[in-house]
């Protein structure tokens, strides 16, 4: 139950061509203090209910619990989720042994895109795609708890 993963920012969209998957998602936060969200998601035509925990010094690692819930469960608990919902797709891309999912914000994180790699350990390398741009692991601005409080497109 513990996320290991390191964020990036993207140099181009060629990600997209090389995708297996894209799912449009909704986000929303029914609890987004320092240490601890509770997340509300509907991914296509599923729901989720997710806690997580506080990063620990690095940003890699953090506590994940993750369960799926019907979605017109998810579709009312957004209705109790803090302002600032997230609107993104979901590119899910593989190189290598890894599965990047790489998110394309909209509305008032337009512009913003993100990929991220989910490791077995810190140490894990990876195979890195033409397309990864800057390394923002533990960089809180990037999370998305953050995002639905301080859009990316206030940041300019």
């Amino acid at each position: 139950m513990i996320e290991i993963e390191r964020k990036f920012l993207t140099t181009s969209d060629a990600f997209k061509k090389e995708a297996f998957t894209q799912n449009r998602i909704a986000q929303g936060y029914l609890s987004a203090v320092t240490g601890r969200t509770v997340r509300v998601r509907i991914k296509g035509h599923k729901g989720f209910l997710t806690i997580k925990g506080a990063s620990n010094e690095s940003g890699l690692s953090r506590f994940e619990w993750e369960k799926e819930i019907p979605v017109d469960e998810a579709e009312q608990l957004m209705l109790l989720c803090e302002k600032g919902v997230i609107d993104k797709t979901r590119f899910e891309v593989k190189i290598g042994n890894h599965i990047f999912e790489v998110d394309e914000f909209y509305g008032e994180n337009e512009g913003l895109i993100i990929a991220e790699v989910e490791l077995n350990s810190e140490t894990e390398t990876f195979e890195i795609p033409s397309w990864l741009g800057n390394e923002v692991t533990g960089d809180n601005r990037y999370y998305n708890s953050y995002l639905s409080k301080n859009p990316f497109k206030a940041w300019r």
